[in-house]
């Protein structure tokens, strides 16, 4: 009826290699090379990305805090009410 899914087309002058998923290793020097890379990689972006983060985070709050301090009435305006 045809040809294979995945074996459609014929492509020429392409090379494909595989590997056994037997042979293969899911994480290979994930602990000992992985990890002080992240941390390095870290390390070295932390000053250009914090701040503006910080920044949204205390305008963030400042603005939550003067929203709810608008919604709440002004007690002295209703002192001789009675």
């Amino acid at each position: 009826m045809g040809r294979e899914f995945g074996k459609l087309s014929r492509v020429r002058h392409v090379i494909t290699y595989s590997l056994s998923p037997f042979e293969q290793r899911a994480f290979p020097h994930y602990f000992s090379k992985g990890i002080p890379n992240m941390l390095r990689r870290i390390q070295a972006s932390i000053l250009r990305a914090a701040p503006p983060f910080v920044a949204f985070y205390l305008v963030y709050t400042w603005g939550t805090e003067e929203f709810e301090k608008s919604k709440r009435k002004n007690p002295a305006a209703y002192e001789n009410d009675k």
